[in-house]
């Protein structure tokens, strides 16, 4: 364990190696079989049960930790007011490159936080679901800004946090379809108030313009996934190929010319300059600076898988 220091001054971190992490899961039990693991990675995602056991079981004991004094502190709240309503969710925020595996993150915390007790009602919502329909993306030209800031209806995002927040019973949200690569139109998940909610999303922990909220000032947690850049490219180019091997032969694909029209030396060589020219650059502009707002880092390894955590003491 290690105490970060910046100027050889000592910063309200701790940085601790995967062992010293792994150390801290304590008794918590491992109850996740292999089977609904592999239900939950992602797409070439090599996440095993012992990086379950050694990183997420540390992670959802945390978490569960600050659960626990969250719900005593609003109780406390709500006692003084003489208030007897239900607390409002525990807020979790996950963000992320493209391809880092942010999305097995949340989903394996989704699964592991609905084992504990205290809160066994654990929704997940991704913002893709608040990204403009294509067809508002094609008018304000910025298909090739997809997955940018602007690119999300980020008012109905913080609309649909705040309200969580507050305590809204159920809220519908528009769904979002990677097979069609748009929103579905007329379609819609119902959230119902849980005792934790996670976001999971590139850029939910971008900081508001001045005088207005940001998604991220309701969270009560976050969690950034981090990597070097060049390793996060080859893992974005290895799922790329096996999506183009799976879900890109489905005719109902947007993608599905990159199966059966172009040879795979092309199709490759998109895939390289959609990485280079959107998700690297906004990676760079955008995802990368907002990771020092999350309260816990996890760094990536080049074999994908977890090697050191840094913990937000304060």
């Amino acid at each position: 364990m290690s105490h970060a220091t910046k100027n050889g001054v000592s910063t309200p971190y701790v940085e601790l190696d995967r062992e010293a992490w792994a150390a801290l899961r304590a008794s918590t039990p491992l109850s996740l079989t292999e089977a609904e693991l592999s239900r939950l990675r992602g797409t070439t995602d090599p996440t095993s049960l012992d990086d379950v056991r050694d990183v997420y079981l540390p992670l959802s004991r945390l978490l569960n930790l600050y659960v626990g004094a969250t719900q005593q502190r609003h109780a406390a709240v709500r006692g003084f007011l003489g208030e007897a309503d239900r607390p409002s969710p525990f807020i979790i925020g996950v963000a992320g490159s493209v391809a880092v595996g942010k999305s097995t993150t949340a989903r394996l915390l989704r699964s592991l936080l609905a084992q504990w007790p205290n809160h066994p009602d654990v929704e997940l919502v991704s913002t893709d679901n608040f990204l403009h329909p294509n067809a508002v993306l094609e008018a304000r030209g910025l298909m090739r800004r997809k997955g940018f800031p602007e690119s999300y209806d980020r008012r109905a995002l913080v609309r649909f946090v705040s309200e969580m927040k507050a305590g809204a019973d159920r809220i519908d949200i528009p769904v979002y379809s990677h097979l069609n690569y748009d929103t579905v139109p007329g379609e819609r998940q119902t959230v119902h108030r849980p005792d934790i909610l996670i976001v999971e999303g590139i850029n939910v922990l971008q900081p508001a313009h001045a005088g207005r909220l940001a998604v991220s000032d309701f969270f009560d947690f976050s969690i950034y996934v981090d990597a070097k850049v060049d390793n996060i490219r080859g893992w974005y180019l290895d799922r790329f190929r096996e999506l183009r091997r799976t879900a890109f032969s489905d005719p109902r694909s947007y993608f599905h010319h990159m199966a059966t029209t172009l040879k795979e030396e092309e199709a490759l060589g998109f895939a390289a300059n959609t990485w280079r020219t959107i998700n690297e650059v906004n990676l760079v502009e955008n995802i990368r600076p907002t990771r020092g707002r999350a309260t816990l880092v996890l760094f990536k390894g080049d074999d994908h898988r977890v090697s050191r955590v840094r913990l937000r003491k304060t």
